[in-house]
């Protein structure tokens, strides 16, 4: 055999290695895919990390909610008794005529004064802690908010409207504390006058 002949040989020996050399090496288009599982598990992680936040944020605001709740019905009891209170010192300051208040004695008059000066800063304390008082004069009768005493013939007023308020109600936050305890017309035509009667209804519940 020549030298050429062998020369050939070794370029085609050294071609072929090459060939082999460059097809071992990775290319950037073989490089395997992202992992589907992979992607699925942050998925369902991120899923489950939005709903803990979405629970923790429930959670406080439901707690924020129990302990206003708790805050302002804790006193429900101690408020029914202090309205015994307010009553009682209504009672005693309707009982004075007008006559005795513009012509009493000066020490009557400044007791007398004392007493109304008294039931309206109760009513403030009330206020400030939630507790409203409401008259619902005129108003439809709401068996949620009223309690009939009795019934008063009346055919130039709707039927079953109050026209006479015997004892005023409270509501303490959105909750009636004491209905209110009212005479109710009857004999008149049965469309309801318009009224507040619905925003207090709305109010207690």
């Amino acid at each position: 055999m020549g030298p050429s002949s062998r020369r050939w040989d070794f370029d085609m020996t050294d071609q072929t290695a090459r060939a082999e050399d460059e097809a071992a090496v990775p290319t950037e288009a073989a490089a395997p895919a992202p992992s589907t599982a992979l992607e699925r598990e942050h998925a369902d992680m991120k899923d489950r990390l939005l709903r803990t936040l979405a629970e923790m944020e429930n959670l406080r605001k439901r707690t924020e909610r129990e302990i206003a709740d708790s805050r302002l019905y804790s006193v429900a009891s101690f408020a029914r008794d202090m309205l015994n209170v307010a009553d009682n010192m209504r009672r005693a300051l309707d009982a004075v005529p007008a006559e005795l208040r513009t012509n009493a004695d000066p020490n009557v008059k400044a007791l007398i004064e004392g007493v109304d000066l008294t039931e309206r800063e109760l009513q403030k304390a009330l206020e400030k802690n939630g507790i409203r008082q409401f008259s619902p004069q005129g108003e439809k009768f709401d068996p949620n908010l009223h309690q009939a005493m009795f019934e008063v013939p009346d055919p130039t007023v709707p039927a079953g409207s109050v026209v006479q308020v015997v004892q005023p109600g409270y509501m303490i936050g959105e909750r009636i504390l004491r209905p209110a305890l009212v005479g109710v017309s009857k004999g008149g035509p049965k469309v309801a006058p318009p009224s507040s009667s619905n925003d207090n209804a709305r109010a207690a519940s």
